[in-house]
């Protein structure tokens, strides 16, 4: 993978044994991106951010590069804080000060170090070289043939069988964390030249957006299931709850979308998302209906296994082919971004059937 930054050096560590305080230094970091004019502000003081920068590089250290240590403070410190500043990408409808510093240099270097270190530790857990060799046509569609229903595995059938009414309103806490401000990123990739392959995003983003009315906007439905089951209906509401490997997912999604070098990517990561969805969100309906729940608490999942379906048809027929033809040089990458989207996509959902087993415990 082309880095769009600059080769940064080997961390070199004498303190990455010293004990961590990451939440410390995330409410440091917080205060940092509360500060106005935070890059002056850096140039006069900047003792100020010391002793963040220190743990950011340690937790760097710890989590990308095999340091002694427990690993999934650093992931989650990490990913938080890379999320924080992604997040000012878009606009939460709040208090304008908010986006005081949403184009500081200084958040732009955390960004890319973060990212530099992260991304290597991801990509070399895919085997690009082989992608290089497929037929990108027929490895696209032998994988959507499988992923649009896929056997149940052991996390399906846990969500189905086993959880309880509190067990799913945490999954519902967890899963609000993208599905209030849905589709929201796909937004980053449509302007430009128009063709058929954009206009079919357009497309994509209008079912999402309920094709401009509220009511019918698919965050709308899951707003309607939080509340039936007296949940936070606030976007953000539940951040403190949310795997790592969710944010990470998130955060991996806002990279592609902010780099047009990754175009082909990113398609290929939402091919395989749109294609996976109804599967997923059947193990979701079928939880919801065997507890017994009201429409209004499982409406959003059935609406999505609707749409969904048809969503990733048109992902894989009229995005993700043309986009072959279109860069035949290139294409393999379309099959990196399915892959990659399915590898951490999986990983989230581990990540979070850990955590409802850890709150059915309590």
């Amino acid at each position: 993978m082309q880095s769009n930054v600059v080769e940064m050096p080997p961390i070199s560590w004498n303190e990455q044994l010293q004990a961590v305080d990451y939440h410390e230094a995330e409410q440091q970091f917080v205060t940092l991106l509360e500060l106005e004019d935070l890059d002056t502000k850096l140039e006069i003081q900047p003792e100020i951010a010391e002793n963040f920068a220190r743990i950011l590089d340690s937790a760097i250290q710890i989590a990308y590069q095999e340091a002694p240590g427990e690993s999934e403070a650093a992931h989650r410190f990490l990913q938080r804080v890379l999320y924080r500043i992604n997040r000012l990408k878009l606009f939460w409808y709040d208090d304008l000060r908010n986006y005081t510093n949403e184009r500081s240099g200084y958040l732009r270097i955390v960004r890319d170090r973060i990212e530099y270190f992260w991304q290597k530790w991801e990509l070399a857990q895919i085997d690009v070289e082989a992608l290089k060799q497929l037929d990108v046509k027929q490895a696209l569609i032998e994988r959507a043939a499988y992923d649009v229903d896929p056997p149940l595995n052991e996390n399906s059938r846990y969500i189905r069988e086993e959880i309880s009414e509190a067990g799913y309103q945490h999954l519902l806490a967890i899963a609000s964390f993208d599905g209030l401000v849905e589709a929201s990123r796909l937004s980053r990739i449509l302007g430009g030249a128009a063709n058929e392959v954009q206009c079919t995003l357009v497309r994509v983003l209008l079912e999402e957006y309920g094709s401009g009315k509220l009511n019918r906007k698919h965050s709308t439905f899951f707003a309607k299931m939080l509340a039936e089951l007296g949940l936070n209906t606030e976007p953000e509401g539940y951040f403190d709850i949310v795997p790592w490997e969710v944010l990470a997912s998130i955060n991996h999604n806002f990279l592609l979308t902010e780099c047009k070098r990754y175009f082909l990517r990113y398609n290929g990561g939402l091919a395989y998302f749109e294609v996976v969805g109804p599967a997923i969100y059947k193990n979701y309906l079928a939880a919801a209906q065997r507890l017994g729940l009201s429409e209004a608490a499982m409406g959003y999942w059935e609406l999505h296994i609707r749409e969904d379906s048809r969503h990733g048809r048109w992902m894989i027929d009229d995005v993700a082919l043309p986009l072959v033809d279109m860069y035949p040089n290139d294409a393999w990458q379309i099959v990196l971004g399915y892959d990659q989207e399915k590898f951490m996509g999986d990983r989230a959902g581990d990540a979070v059937v850990r955590s409802l087993r850890q709150a059915e415990l309590r």
